[in-house]
């Protein structure tokens, strides 16, 4: 059975975009990978783009999204970052919510998104069983 799983995160512009792209490089077939945000930015940040990309996945293609996109879908985990658990409970049904905590890079430049990036990918690692593996 497939599992869904969300990774929420406040403007849906960096940690959960790469947490998403993460989670799909591992190569899960059996797992969904979906991101949003509570108040989505405009566009996905430059920065998580180049440091993705490093690793040769595409995120141009992604657009930040709002967490109301999904309501009709039930998670298996959301896995958040710097979201009140408040937030989350009229916006999306999960079996599972889990915080992660995960800095936000968007002040820093591409140094600090690849150091949040390898976070994430090791987070990854650990709650999925799978290696993100790069395409590059």
């Amino acid at each position: 059975m497939t599992k869904r799983v969300l990774f929420l995160c406040v403007k849906n512009s960096s940690r959960s975009q790469m947490a998403e792209a993460m989670l799909r490089m591992a190569g899960d077939d059996m797992v969904e990978a979906y991101s949003a945000g509570i108040r989505p930015g405009k566009e996905v940040n430059p920065n998580a783009i180049q440091v993705m990309r490093e690793l040769g996945y595409d995120l141009r293609g992604h657009r930040p999204k709002h967490v109301s996109e999904f309501q009709k879908i039930t998670f298996d985990l959301v896995a958040k970052m710097d979201v009140p658990e408040s937030d989350i409970a009229d916006l999306v049904s999960a079996k599972w919510i889990e915080s992660w905590d995960i800095p936000d890079p968007a002040k820093g430049g591409p140094e600090e998104f690849r150091k949040v990036r390898d976070l994430i990918g090791e987070r990854v690692e650990r709650a999925f069983g799978k290696k993100v593996a790069a395409n590059a």
